[in-house]
């Protein structure tokens, strides 16, 4: 079954890892990569990646990605969104800090973020208006 505007938007704004897609190439399938995003409902969708990275590169050009996260369990749901880059910016230790509380336990976040900050490089933030839904919730199959 298709889920609601809200339920899909609540779906989202869970910190699941994301599915990124975009088109790099006409004659290649997209590239798809796994990612940790943000999202709060009724806003933008952002990423943290390098600024020179294949997926950035590839974005800049296309100027638009997808995104899909899904889960398993309790049921088997999905969510996927589609649209155009709306802005860029550049990455901060607030930003990275933000996005490593979503995915990491409380007590391992700072270690994360100081790792990140020595050994990851620079990063940017690429934002999203999600203009393109598909969603479902399978119920227990």
């Amino acid at each position: 079954m298709t889920l609601s505007m809200g339920e899909r938007e609540r779906f989202l704004a869970e910190p699941h890892i994301g599915a990124l897609s975009v088109i790099e190439r006409p004659d290649r399938a997209p590239l798809t990569v796994p990612i940790w995003y943000h999202y709060t409902p009724g806003g933008e969708l952002w990423v943290r990646t390098g600024p020179d990275s294949r997926k950035a590169r590839a974005i800049r050009a296309a100027g638009r990605f997808s995104l899909m996260v899904q889960r398993t369990e309790p049921t088997v749901r999905y969510v996927s969104v589609e649209g155009p880059v709306t802005r860029t910016a550049p990455d901060s230790r607030q930003r990275s800090w933000e996005m490593a509380a979503r995915y990491l336990p409380e007590d391992k976040v700072a270690d994360f973020v100081a790792y990140d900050q020595t050994h990851l490089g620079e990063h940017l933030l690429l934002y999203m208006q999600p203009e393109h839904w598909v969603s479902a919730d399978l119920g227990a199959f």
